[in-house]
């Protein structure tokens, strides 16, 4: 292993650290996108649900009373 640096070659890996850099914040962006649509997406899910569930009570407390 060099025990020294070239300039040269500091700055290719410079280079190298800021092209990883620029990977990883499209990477980032990309699961911050797909984060936001998991959350929409269950978000409606879990809504669509719960406004079924809340149907289903009422129909039933319905059927009950309208029997008794």
């Amino acid at each position: 292993m060099r025990s020294t640096w070239t300039d040269s070659r500091l700055e290719d890996l410079n280079s190298r650290v800021d092209r990883m850099s620029d990977r990883i914040d499209k990477m980032s962006d990309r699961v911050d996108s797909l984060q936001h649509t998991i959350l929409v997406v269950g978000g409606g899910l879990f809504a669509a649900f719960v406004g079924f569930l809340v149907a289903m009570v009422g129909l039933i407390i319905t059927l009950l009373v309208t029997h008794l």
